[in-house]
């Protein structure tokens, strides 16, 4: 029978105290929520500390969604240890978290005291006015996403922990996620620059100029490589996509590919589009048989700043740049748009449909304000 050891994040705060963040990734089911939750249950028994479970959307914080999230601490018995059999599971509702128990006689006991609170960013301007003092730990659950992020969700993120921490320093905040984006805007918002070409198993420490923010960010170990998990049986199929459930690989989609061979002459139009620092060139292609687009990587510099237009998620000075492509209404815009709904745009590799793929996607939850 395969053995097979869960993720611990304790190890990781345990070799890196004085971090802040703790940005932790890999494959799913390996553990990442349980062993954070199970950390806070912990402080909170120990010191009365209590946490915030952070999600994206206000559905995701909802009951039903949440009133398992402690379930397997209760089945395994894990809470009646941590409480020395004094409580034995958790009630979730009004976004907080409450000790249960049931006593001899089949009554339900709850504690009045309730030992976290559940927070979804986009409800963020609710809190505000709201103390939290006793919180010392914040999980942010699947931070990273492959539908989408919230408009300008950097910045409804570090509004929700400053209020949370308010002017406090003994916050640890626990980001979880799985790798389902490659491209996914924490990373350039912490700068996190190496996170990309990070090898699992590994551990990178940030630091920021003079200040003491230290930032530890974990790619967990393949269970693949360790045996596997017995679930991993299922997901054995020869397709590179599940290798994100088994293996911790970064999910990406397959993209097609270029199906015809063209010529210099045949390319009517330029244009590139930059996305996380990554840069790639489109060219409009026409042909006796219809009109496509060709991604692939653009590796030299843009010769005609001026005139070739450069879709970017930022202003620039030296570029002739076009924020939001799905918002605007020109005919290069448009007939882009029509392409990519008519299954008329192709790519050189499946990395560059997943950069193209993820500037749509902003371009989409991005506000541009008149």
């Amino acid at each position: 029978m395969k053995h097979f050891d869960f993720y611990d994040v304790r190890r990781l705060m345990r070799d890196y105290p004085d971090a802040y963040y703790y940005v932790v990734f890999g494959e799913r089911s390996n553990g990442k929520t349980y062993s954070a939750l199970d950390y806070a249950l912990e402080r909170y028994n120990k010191n009365g500390e209590q946490f915030a479970y952070v999600r994206r959307w206000g559905e995701d914080i909802r009951p039903k969604n949440l009133v398992n999230l402690f379930s397997g601490h209760a089945d395994n018995g894990r809470i009646a240890k941590i409480f020395d059999g004094e409580w034995t599971r958790i009630h979730y509702g009004s976004s907080k978290f409450y000790l249960e128990r049931v006593n001899d006689n089949g009554d339900i006991e709850r504690a009045n005291d309730n030992i976290g609170f559940a927070f979804d960013l986009n409800s963020m301007e609710h809190y505000k006015s709201i103390s939290f003092p006793r919180i010392t730990t914040v999980i942010f659950d699947e931070f990273m996403s492959r539908g989408g992020y919230l408009p300008n969700e950097w910045i409804l993120f570090t509004n929700t922990l400053s209020t949370i921490i308010r002017l406090r320093n003994n916050v640890k905040i626990i980001m979880l996620g799985n790798t389902v984006n490659k491209y996914c805007p924490y990373f350039a918002e912490m700068g996190l620059t190496h996170i990309k070409e990070q090898k699992p198993g590994t551990v990178d420490i940030y630091h920021y100029g003079e200040s003491d923010l230290t930032v530890a960010v974990e790619y967990t170990g393949s269970s693949a490589k360790r045996g596997g998990k017995l679930s991993d049986v299922y997901f054995s199929f020869d397709n590179p996509e599940l290798k994100m459930i088994t293996g911790g690989e970064w999910e990406i989609a397959i993209y097609p590919h270029l199906p015809v061979k063209y010529r210099p002459k045949d390319v009517v139009c330029n244009f590139f589009v930059e996305f996380e620092e990554e840069l790639i060139h489109g060219e409009v292609v026409s042909l006796d048989s219809g009109a496509f687009i060709f991604f692939h990587p653009k590796t030299t510099p843009i010769k005609e700043e001026n005139e070739d237009i450069v879709y970017t998620t930022k202003a620039s000075e030296k570029w002739n740049h076009r924020m939001c492509l799905t918002k605007h209404r020109d005919k290069l815009s448009l007939f882009i748009i029509q392409c990519l709904r008519e299954n008329r745009i192709f790519y050189q590799s499946n990395e560059i449909g997943e950069i193209f793929r993820n500037y749509i996607m902003w371009s989409d939850s991005y506000s541009i304000k008149n």
